[in-house]
């Protein structure tokens, strides 16, 4: 029997100003912003659709703030075993930056990165795994792109370390090639060569929205800026890159213009 797949569930934004940030989030993509009441001693607010916890928001660590480091969302890849998946990661060529360590009342955790340089983070979470969501869910994350220096590196990476599956290739012509994968049975995201105007190697979170005109007035309206769109894409989905006020790249997807 093929291994599980191990999925993104958890999205977390790294910023200077938290709480403006919760705000705009708040209006832009429809979610509710509590403080977590950990034992962490780190102040983190907690971004819930409905009453599922999505990510988090929380303050640039000062380690990442004198390594150059800006406002960016990182995601956080569900693993039963982080000190096990830290040392593979290591052997196929990935980093860990920090960690594996424990989270008081969350879990383990370690920062890693793909060998093309892509951070994100593994976490084994304390408590029980919560069921999935239909796709297209508001304020959920309903798309995943990786920007890479070399996608089929990529994929074979995370296909490897994951579980994950290349469903198809998409010809995007002077762009290359889109490669769409899937971390379970439906496609959850692609993998392209990144475009010169993206220094580095990076993942992007599409959050789903209701309607992409409305959501990208939104934006513009909170301080936010649209970077490509609004603009519909082959699976008829309209979707919208955008910057939040402290800098952090995101991008909403809507099944609606």
């Amino acid at each position: 029997m093929a291994e599980k797949a191990k999925p993104f569930f958890w999205y977390e934004l790294m910023t200077t100003e938290p709480k403006a940030a919760a705000h705009f989030y708040s209006d832009v993509v429809g979610w509710s912003a509590a403080p977590f009441r950990g034992d962490g001693g780190i102040p983190y607010t907690v971004l819930s659709a409905g009453e599922r916890g999505v990510g988090g928001i929380m303050d640039m660590p000062e380690g990442y703030k004198k390594g150059g480091g800006h406002p960016a969302w990182v995601g956080y890849i569900h693993t039963p075993d982080v000190d096990a998946a830290a040392e593979k990661l290591k052997k196929a060529g990935g980093k860990v930056h920090r960690g594996p360590e424990n989270i008081p009342d969350v879990g383990r955790f370690a920062v890693v990165s793909d060998p093309q340089g892509a951070m994100f983070q593994l976490l084994q979470p304390n408590g029980p795994d919560q069921p999935p969501v239909p796709a297209g869910t508001p304020g959920h994350v309903g798309w995943h792109e990786l920007y890479t220096s070399d996608w089929k590196k990529a994929v074979d990476f995370y296909s490897s370390q994951f579980g994950w599956r290349k469903m198809r290739e998409f010809d995007m012509g002077e762009m290359g090639i889109y490669a769409i994968f899937a971390m379970g049975e439906e496609d959850a995201g692609g993998m392209m060569n990144k475009p010169q105007q993206i220094p580095n190697p990076v993942w992007q979170f599409y959050f789903n929205v209701e309607g992409i005109d409305g959501a990208a007035k939104r934006v513009s309206g909170n301080g936010g800026k649209i970077l490509m769109g609004p603009m519909q894409v082959p699976n008829g989905q309209w979707v919208v890159l955008c910057q939040d006020p402290q800098g952090a790249h995101f991008a909403l997807v809507s099944n609606t213009k």
